[in-house]
């Protein structure tokens, strides 16, 4: 069994947890299991998969099947490098780093797992566990984002003290927990990586939700830049527009303007006042307004 090495604190992350510690062979493992009963702090030793489970403050909620299986095949083909971190439940075991590593080994029929068991508090916990996968960049930009709000919220730790622990500048923890106050279709799109966290870091700077989800909708079909969305963002000031503030159309402007869109395959939008008005087509490349300027002409034929 390989040196214990201490823990020098939580900010290190990664590196204080795994050291330069070696993994033993399955044989010396087994030979360990009957001598002791739970394994030196720091030191390696195989556990039955069956007595292990998830982290319960676990901030990833999304696996990859195709990278998992990915990994799955490297672990039948290499073994498994890394050893996976636990603390002790009530029953076996709960993981604290190495979830992925865990699942891959399951979807392969692995029985035991080589592990490194860690005394540690509910919060070292969960911040070891934000910090493996923020390292590893494993995260969405929204589960990083409930993540650190967790930290706050339960453990009522500050952003600083936030940001010292993860590693992480203030700003851009501010800038991370703006991300949930996006709209759920918004939220949706960023952890889906439809848009980037530019993209939605953006647009919580837009103060109107509607213009929100029309922007990142546009962002995730027609794949504008951050820099795009940033100027559309910016082209009102982030204000309502005045029609916004109009009363609800009556049905006959909706019957119009439905007809319109069947026969001109767009969203149009009709604007009345009075007995004068407007109507307003849109289109989302060149290609579009060629089409729609070609069935303009020809209804003049």
């Amino acid at each position: 069994m390989a040196a214990q090495r201490k823990v020098g604190g939580l900010g290190k992350g990664l590196d204080a947890l795994f050291g330069d510690v070696e993994i033993s062979s399955p044989k010396t493992a087994a030979k360990t299991e009957k001598t002791e009963e739970t394994p030196a702090e720091g030191g390696v030793l195989y556990i039955d998969i069956n007595e292990i489970k998830p982290n319960a403050a676990q901030p990833r909620k999304n696996f990859d099947e195709e990278k998992l299986r990915e990994l799955a095949d490297s672990i039948e083909q290499h073994g498994l490098i890394q050893p996976v971190v636990l603390r002790k439940a009530d029953r076996g075991y709960e993981i604290v780093a190495g979830e992925r590593r865990y699942r891959a080994a399951r979807l392969i029929g692995l029985k035991e797992l080589p592990c490194i068991v860690k005394t540690l508090t509910d919060e070292e916990n969960m911040l070891l566990a934000i910090i493996e996968n923020m390292q590893r960049e494993d995260l969405n930009p929204i589960e990083e984002a409930e993540g650190l709000k967790q930290m706050i919220d339960k453990y009522g730790l500050t952003q600083e003290q936030v940001s010292v622990s993860v590693g992480k500048s203030r700003p851009y923890i501010t800038n991370s927990l703006r991300l949930l106050k996006l709209p759920e279709y918004v939220r949706n799109l960023t952890a889906e990586g439809r848009i980037s966290m530019g993209h939605a870091r953006a647009l919580a700077g837009v103060k109107d939700k509607d213009k929100q989800i029309s922007l990142a909708g546009r962002a995730a079909e027609e794949g504008l830049s951050v820099r795009q969305i940033e100027k559309l963002a910016a082209a009102d000031g982030g204000k309502k527009k005045p029609l916004q503030k109009k009363e609800a159309k009556s049905p006959d402007e909706k019957r119009v303007e439905e007809d319109l869109k069947q026969s001109l395959g767009t969203k149009v939008n009709l604007t009345r006042r009075g007995s004068k008005g407007r109507i307003e087509i849109e289109f989302y490349s060149d290609e579009e307004l060629e089409r729609l300027i070609e069935m303009l002409r020809s209804l003049g034929k």
